[in-house]
């Protein structure tokens, strides 16, 4: 194969293999091997400094079975800085079954890594919250009561239907919210809804009658 005459399977694959790193931009190496003389036939966003002509090493591809599956991985790979690797394979077949290439992704997990790592640090409270700050707080008690039933639901508070809503606030009562003189507007901002909506499921719970059992919405 020379420059003027490209392998047929690199002008084949080769818009794959640059979809693919341009998607995962430079943390993934694309590599093209020739199956059938074991090296290297090209690569995109190199890492491992490979380079084509060099051994792929891949091992007696003619032994696989035609009907096993092509695809292979994800599995772990390392190089030699350290980094650690997300690799996954796929035979590429002629027209007789016979393998005649394997395209290899490798990605870079470091990234990955590093932004988890950096993510959990700020995914949850490190120490209990300092309850004697926030005990005249009602705006907190409220957002506790709305937030946490919105999360138990999985709906957001525009999606809350009237029982929903009912349910709501019974709790933010019995916490004590609606103690407060401004805490209709507020209530009313928390939940998406007027005010005139808030007032008048407040007048439905007041109107229940003592210990009545309480509906429990879906």
């Amino acid at each position: 194969m020379t420059a003027e005459t490209p392998d047929p399977r690199v002008q084949a694959w080769s818009p794959v293999c640059q979809a693919v790193a341009l998607l995962l931009g430079p943390y993934a190496e694309v590599v093209l091997h020739d199956a059938v003389r074991d090296e290297v036939l090209a690569v995109w966003n190199p890492m491992s400094g490979r380079a084509p002509g060099d051994p792929s090493l891949l091992g007696e591809l003619d032994g696989l079975d035609p009907a096993a599956p092509d695809v292979y991985g994800p599995y772990g790979k390392l190089l030699p800085d350290g980094r650690r690797l997300s690799s996954v394979s796929a035979v590429l077949r002629d027209p007789d079954g016979r393998p005649s290439a394997v395209l290899c992704v490798n990605l870079d997990r470091g990234p990955l890594e590093h932004a988890a790592t950096l993510l959990a640090g700020f995914a949850a409270p490190t120490s209990p919250r300092p309850e004697p700050l926030f005990e005249a707080d009602w705006t907190e008690r409220m957002n506790d009561v709305v937030g946490g039933y919105v999360r138990a639901h999985g709906r957001p508070p525009e999606r809350l239907t009237r029982e929903d809503r009912l349910a709501v606030l019974r709790e933010l009562d019995q916490a004590g919210v609606f103690a407060v003189r401004r805490a209709v507007p507020a209530v009313a901002t928390a939940l998406k809804v007027s005010r005139s909506t808030v007032y008048t499921l407040l007048a439905e719970l007041k109107a229940e009658p003592p210990n009545a059992p309480q509906r429990n919405p879906r």
